[in-house]
């Protein structure tokens, strides 16, 4: 539209993002291990033995003439090089001047470039949430490919076995993806963060069900990730932690595994990947 001179309706428009696939649109097709693999693309969840070469095409060129089409960079090559990096570090904070150390390129072209995944609706920044905005606590913002497939062809690892690190931060990107297609299509439009202190302590997701005003603390639901079939109790020292602070107000602490039994444990719920995506489309995390 913006190539061909299109009146793009500012003002008289509503924004909708079109998300990939969703685990409640697939219903029973749904396969979580292969989502965790190769993602969501249509043509990936039609077509799971061509998952590895779609994947591949979608990033050596369809990304690829797709930026060199719209204009948005002058030198492909180098964004090739930078889609590398990024794609490895899918799931973690990022912290500029490292990944243009590691891509060889400068600050501000890693900084555009980021721009540019995020308005191509390629990736998300997913901000450190900050009760007190203090300064000892951590402020970097994780990105996330928009799928978990993407983010591996990206990475240059389509074709290599994906290890327990990687299948982690791909669980990570699923439930982020799930929620982020939720809060869209429920019009519910809240916070997501997640919380990291200087001390390390990290939970992968925050929700802001109520924000914070008028001396009122803000109402959260607090959500940790495990890439495990069992659960282990040491996992909620985190969620416990914050639970105990002042100043917060936690509605619901929410454990989402790959095993495949429910717990409640003292305020705590543990739940199988397959029942939070249930019990999330059915309005009752947030």
């Amino acid at each position: 539209m913006r190539r061909g001179g299109a009146n793009l309706l500012g003002g008289r428009a509503i924004t909708l993002d079109l998300e990939g696939f969703s685990a409640i649109e697939l219903g029973a097709a749904f396969d979580l291990e292969f989502s965790l693999n190769w993602g969501f693309l249509p043509f990936v969840q039609l077509e799971h033995h061509n998952a590895a070469d779609i994947l591949e095409a979608y990033v050596n060129t369809y990304l690829k003439e797709e930026i060199r089409e719209e204009g948005l960079v002058r030198n492909v090559p180098p964004f090739l090089r930078f889609l590398n990096v990024a794609g490895q570090l899918n799931g973690q904070s990022v912290h500029g001047q490292n990944i243009a150390r590691e891509s060889s390129l400068p600050r501000s072209t890693v900084d555009t470039y980021f721009s540019i995944l995020i308005d191509t609706l390629l990736g998300h920044f997913l901000p450190a949430w900050r009760p007190g905005l203090k300064v000892r606590e951590a402020a970097h913002p994780k990105f996330y490919w928009f799928d978990p497939g993407i983010a591996r062809a990206a990475a240059g690892m389509i074709r290599e076995p994906a290890d327990r690190l990687w299948q982690g931060a791909a669980l990570e990107t699923l439930i982020f993806h799930e929620l982020r297609v939720y809060n869209e299509i429920s019009r519910k439009k809240r916070p997501l963060a997640y919380y990291r202190t200087a001390s390390g302590v990290e939970i992968d997701f925050i929700i802001e069900s109520r924000k914070r005003h008028a001396g009122a603390p803000a109402h959260l639901v607090a959500i940790e990730v495990k890439r495990s079939e069992k659960w282990n109790r040491s996992w909620e020292s985190a969620l416990r932690d914050l639970a105990g602070q002042e100043g917060v107000k936690v509605d619901r602490l929410v454990a989402v595994y790959t095993g495949t039994r429910a717990y409640h444990f003292e305020g705590l719920e543990v739940l199988p990947v397959s029942d939070f995506l249930q019990s999330l489309y059915q309005g009752k995390i947030f």
